[in-house]
Order: structure tokens, then C-alpha cells, then sequence
């Protein structure tokens, strides 16, 4: 894995600082070697962070020129199908100085041009490419999102990175915040593809690649927007794959064959995709935190391989949150060779102040604290590791599936003008005051007792009766801060894919439109983000073999009751990890990659949360309104509700400002 960085301005005597200083920020991404390129215009510079994985040696060097001469490139990722690639490439004339899968893309691009290229590729990848005959740059993403790729234009120059920070560190980087990226980042935890917290720098969305002609890279059309009906054609991102289409179509030509004859299939194809991930130069191991996801794949690569494959897991004293004595048990029974640490409160805490500099946009899945400890873990003995993120999108592993499900075939048999009424009368009380009123009569409603802080849900279900259409009552289950809140200043509610029809596949039912909508938005916007980041932040290349488009392709093709079967989800991969493991060492309720944000707040992070809301440092940003803030901060603090979710988006928010924009505009 590595990282790249990159620019397009009217030539500079001090490039080369500037390419430096790029490369600088993504060192953690590419910690064995570094290159810059330029061209002979003087225009065009490109810069490379090794992390060297195939052919440790100086012929993996990057940035890379294909044999022609006509291509350059700086690419990070992996192209698993490389090997089938070079032997079809040999056939047809070329010839190869070294071993890796970037000189194998480079020859693929001479035989077959860019985007024919990209199809044939089985892989993850962001790369930059500089045709030195056309004259055009080309960036380009892989098919899932699992590789980032920031682009944009600011003061007359065109910047393309892995990461924001590298970008920051353009001396014509215009660092202003954009408001309306913000209230999106507060309703989702993270900021969605197209946009980024900065105004004018976007993100290239998974199967698409974006192509500039030096001629078009001093400035933006006015108002440019990636998906801007009136921008530039020639300057909006092409699809070569595309996520909706492979659904439409695999729901046209289902699976014919039996649920034995589909386990078999699935099967086979993830031990082909697992032994294509599992080739490397370097030491290489798997996640294994004991759940069907991660087991899978630990199982099947053990099934294939000669010797114990490391596995790595993290423990926590906390029962609530602790997987490692499912992973433990797991791995004795695979006979991989497993290793695990158990974490203090005092350990996880003390990655909060890291969280800045490792995701430098603001982003706040509180998971992010445990895959940065496994990933550490892991990164002291190998420098690759497989991972089971996909699975509960690919297969319905979510249990909010089923209840999303669930309440809409309540909610839709309501006319919408008595769902409406029925939120309004619901909200008449405040939480506590439902707390009360429940409280007194124990004997009529036996059920309210056992239940936590019901004023807290009843609120929650007035939210939800607002919903008017199926993909809105989902929208609104996996949000925090809604677009009406006023919790942003100056924020304005930008179109994202929830609430945009055409970006949705046909003919789903609810159920598949929900894994729809994850396996295109939240996968990759926080889902991989997520591990990228922490993964890159100890130098760790991850590898997610359920994000292979070809498994997408045919699990899209099985019928729902094949994933999720009753209130079992991920069916079918259970069946298959029963091939592997006995059932009652995996037959346990979904736990999550969790952290107990809601306690530590009240607790060791109370001082640190007080600082970040103080009303008067609030003020003073003009980002953020204080009192709906102030307001669920006091309710969180006296127990009345659980705010956590909420109050750790504005706290990612607020360390993020305080880290990156230290003398904001």
C-alpha cells in the first residue's frame, strides 16, 4: 500500500519542495521509498510513498513509466489478478524488468488504453496517470471505493492526494471549510463522496476515473460540482463500473441453482479470491475477531496454506466488548497461529489524541479506535493482513436490516397525514417526562420497565414516523444530526444518493435497497475509510477479499432468502463456515467493533469533552450552534439520554479544527 500526491500549475522553481513536503504528510502510507516525477513542460509533478509489498526492489520504484514511455504513474494499491495479466501481456510481445503489479498496469495500459485497462483488473487501487502523448491525466479509483482519492482545484493549481493533509501542504491550498460538507458530516459521521470538508476538493467516487487535459487544469468551470449537470463534461468522472448496473443485472439473470449448489460456488470463488490476496513479498496474516465474517476468511486461508497463518486480535476487560475469547477459540480450532492483546480503558483512550492526524477529515465511527489497536498489533509482525469488511453488507449481516424492515411494514399501512400527527403528539413530552409517566404504571405495561430510557425511543420513533418513503424512513435510522437541525451555522442540505432515485438500482425490495445503499455509501465512505486510515497510520496494508467485484457480481445474484433467512442473517456464509468450524463455537448475537463512548464521556473524557463544548470556544469558531449541543451534553451527563453518537460526531468535529486548521480563515 502506499500513498500518492500530486499537482498541475504553471511551472514553479520550488516544485520539488512542494512535492516533497506532499510526500512528507503520506509517509506513514509509504514508509520504504519515495519518487516525484515531472514532466518536461514543467507542469505536471507527481509523488510516491512506497510501501513495498511486490518486488521489494529498486524496480518497484515509483512513480513508473510503462515500457513505451507513454504512460507515467503513481499508484497505490494491488492488482490481485497480475500475475494472469503479465503471462496474456508476454504472449502478446511485452517484456518485464521487474516483478510488481504497477510495471504489469503500466503494460496493460500500452496494450489496451486506460479504461480497458481498468476493467480487465481485479484489484484495489487509486492511481495517477500522465499520457505524455495526449497530454492528459487520468485518475482513477477501484470498484468498491477501497483506496481514497481527493482532487480539486485551489489557486489556479489542479492537486490530487491520498489524503487531505497532503493537499494542505500545497502552498496554493485554499483551506476554507465548507459549511454544507459539515452538516452532512454531522448527519453521518462522515463526510459523503463527492464532497470533502474543504471547499473545492472532492472525492472520485469508486468505480470512476476522472480525466484532465492540460489545457482545462488552470481553473474549474464556475460553480463546478463533480455531479453538476452544467460542469464541464469532459471534467466530470466517467464510470467503468458501476455498482447499480451489476445489481440490475445480476437481479435479471439469478442464481438457478440450489442452495448446495450456491454455497459450493461460493465456496469456490472465495478460496480462488483468497489465494489471489494472499500473494505477497512480505509477511502476511488476518483480523480474526471471532465473528462468521473474519472466521471465513481465517478459515479458508488456512485451508490453503502450508503453514500456521498469523491472526490477530484485541481484548478488552470490558465483557460487553470483549470478542477475544470467540477469536481464541476459533483459532485453536483452525490451528492458525493467533495472537492477541488485551487493551486498558487507559490504551484505548490514549488513541483519541492520534485521531486527528490518522483521519484527516473529520470522521467519527468510534470503531476507529480498535481497528487502529488490531491494526498495531498486527503491523509488528506482518505487513499485510486480510480483513472481513463487506460481509454484512454483501450478505445482511446488519440486524438494522431487519428491524428498518420491520417498522415500514407497520409505518406503511399508515396514511402519511396520521404518521405525521401521530410524531407531533408523540414529541408533546420530553424524554424524562415519558420516563415518568411509564415509571407509574409497571402492572398495565409489564414490558416498559425492562426496557432502557424508553422516552429516549419514543422520541426516536416520532423521527421516524416523519419518513415518507422506505429509502427516507432508512435514511433517517442510520442518521444523527438531521438536515433541520441548527446545529451547523450557515449549513445548507446537499443532495447525497439517499434522497436521489436515479442512483439507486431497480427492482429491489427494501431489504436489498438498504445493502444497496450501504455497499455504495456507507462501505466505502466509512466502512473503509475507517480501516484505511488506521491501517496507514502503522504502515499495515489491508486486504478485504469480500470486496472483490466478482463475489458482488454472483452474491447479487442469489435470492435474498439465501442471505438473510428468518431473523438469521448472512445465511448462506454461515452455511459455509460450517464447512470449517462447529456451529456452536460461531452461534452468538453480533457484537460490533465497539468502544464505550457513552460511558467515558460521563467519565475519564468528561474534561476533555467540556473543553471542546465550551459555549464560548463554539461561539468563537462560528461553526457550530452551542445550545442544541449544550443541551444534549446536560442530558447525556445526567443519564436522561444517551447522546453519545451525537456528542462524538461534534467532538471528532472539534479535535479534528483544533489539529488542522490552527489558524483557520
Amino acid at each position: 500500500m502506499c500513498g500518492i500526491a500530486g499537482f498541475i500549475s504553471h511551472p514553479d522553481p520550488a516544485w520539488q519542495v512542494t512535492i516533497n513536503r506532499m510526500n512528507d504528510a503520506l509517509h506513514k502510507r509509504g514508509p520504504d521509498d519515495r519518487g516525484v516525477w515531472r514532466d518536461s513542460s514543467g507542469q505536471v509533478v507527481l509523488g510516491h510513498c512506497r510501501l513495498a509489498v511486490l518486488d521489494l526492489s529498486p524496480q518497484g520504484h515509483q512513480p513508473m513509466l510503462s515500457g513505451s514511455r507513454r504512460y507515467v504513474i503513481t499508484f497505490n494499491g494491488e492488482v490481485y489478478n497480475y500475475l494472469e495479466l503479465r503471462k496474456t501481456l508476454q504472449e502478446r510481445g511485452h517484456s518485464f524488468k521487474g516483478t510488481s503489479d504497477t510495471e504489469v498496469l503500466l503494460a496493460c495500459f500500452d496494450e489496451w488504453g486506460i479504461e480497458e485497462a481498468l476493467k480487465r483488473c481485479v484489484g484495489m487501487l487509486a492511481c495517477a496517470v500522465w499520457d505524455c502523448q495526449e497530454r492528459v491525466l487520468t485518475l482513477a479509483r477501484d470498484r468498491v471505493g477501497e483506496k481514497p482519492l481527493y482532487y480539486g482545484w485551489s489557486g489556479g493549481a489542479f492537486l490530487f492526494s491520498s489524503q487531505l493533509k497532503s493537499l494542505q501542504r500545497h502552498p496554493l491550498f485554499n483551506h476554507q471549510i465548507d459549511r454544507d460538507s459539515l452538516l452532512l458530516f454531522m448527519r453521518h459521521g462522515y463526510v459523503p463522496t463527492p464532497y470533502s470538508i474543504f471547499k473545492g476538493i472532492y472525492k472520485l467516487p469508486p468505480g470512476c476515473l476522472l480525466q484532465i487535459k492540460l489545457s482545462e487544469a488552470d481553473a474549474p468551470p464556475p460553480n463546478f460540482a463533480p455531479s453538476a449537470a452544467d460542469s464541464r463534461q469532459s471534467l466530470r468522472p466517467r464510470r467503468y463500473w458501476s455498482a447499480k448496473e451489476t445489481c440490475e443485472k445480476a437481479l435479471s439473470t439469478p442464481f438457478q441453482g440450489s442452495a448446495n449448489d450456491a454455497l459450493s460456488e461460493l465456496d469456490h470463488l472465495l478460496r480462488l479470491i483468497i489465494k489471489g490476496q494472499m500473494i505477497a513479498d512480505v509477511p502476511l496474516g488476518a483480523f480474526l475477531s471471532g465473528g462468521v465474517d473474519s472466521s471465513v476468511i481465517a478459515a479458508l486461508m488456512q485451508a490453503q496454506s502450508p503453514v500456521p497463518v498469523k491472526t490477530f486480535a484485541i481484548g478488552f476487560y470490558e465483557g460487553e466488548y470483549n470478542e477475544a475469547p470467540y477469536a481464541r477459540d476459533v483459532a485453536r480450532h483452525l490451528g492458525t497461529d493467533h495472537n492477541e492483546l488485551y487493551v486498558t480503558p487507559k490504551e484505548a483512550l490514549d488513541v483519541i489524541p492520534k485521531l486527528p492526524e490518522l483521519y484527516d477529515e473529520p470522521f467519527a465511527d468510534s470503531s476507529q479506535i480498535p481497528t487502529y489497536l488490531v491494526a498495531g498489533i498486527a503491523r509488528r509482525l506482518v505487513t499485510v493482513s486480510l480483513s472481513g469488511d463487506g460481509g454484512d453488507e454483501l450478505f445482511g449481516g446488519y440486524p438494522r436490516y431487519l428491524w428498518a424492515h420491520r417498522t415500514w411494514r407497520i409505518m406503511k399501512h399508515i396514511p402519511q397525514a396520521a404518521r405525521l400527527s401521530g410524531a407531533y403528539m408523540l414529541r408533546l413530552l420530553k424524554a424524562e417526562q415519558w420516563n415518568r409517566l411509564l415509571s407509574r404504571f409497571p402492572m398495565r405495561l409489564p414490558k416498559w420497565p425492562m426496557l432502557h430510557n424508553p422516552g429516549h425511543k419514543i422520541h426516536r420513533l416520532a423521527e421516524l414516523l416523519r419518513a415518507n418513503t422506505q429509502e427516507a424512513l432508512y435514511h433517517k435510522v442510520i442518521s444523527y444530526w438531521d438536515e433541520e437541525s441548527p446545529v451547523v451555522i450557515g449549513g445548507h442540505a446537499r443532495p447525497t444518493a439517499f434522497a436521489d432515485p436515479q442512483q439507486w438500482a431497480c427492482g429491489l425490495n427494501f431489504i436489498e435497497s438498504m445493502m444497496f445503499l450501504d455497499l455504495t455509501n456507507y462501505l466505502p465512505d466509512d466502512i473503509m475509510v475507517k480501516v484505511d486510515r488506521a491501517s496507514m497510520g502503522v504502515s499495515l496494508e489491508t486486504r478485504a477479499p469480500y470486496l472483490d467485484h466478482r463475489l458482488i457480481e454472483f452474491v447479487w445474484r442469489l435470492p435474498l432468502a439465501m442471505k438473510i433467512r428468518g431473523a438469521e442473517t448472512k445465511w448462506i456464509l454461515r452455511q459455509l463456515l460450517q464447512r470449517y468450524i462447529p456451529t456452536d463455537l460461531i452461534k452468538r448475537p453480533k457484537m460490533g467493533f465497539a468502544v464505550p463512548v457513552e460511558h467515558w464521556l460521563r467519565g475519564p473524557l468528561k474534561n476533555w469533552t467540556l473543553d471542546l463544548l465550551d459555549p464560548q470556544r463554539l461561539k468563537r469558531e462560528g461553526f457550530l450552534n452551542a445550545e442544541p449541543i449544550e443541551e444534549k451534553w446536560r442530558e447525556h451527563l445526567s443519564k436522561k439520554r444517551n447522546w453519545a453518537h451525537y456528542l462524538w460526531n461534534i467532538l471528532m468535529f472539534e479535535s479534528w479544527l483544533k489539529e488542522n486548521m490552527k489558524s483557520p480563515p
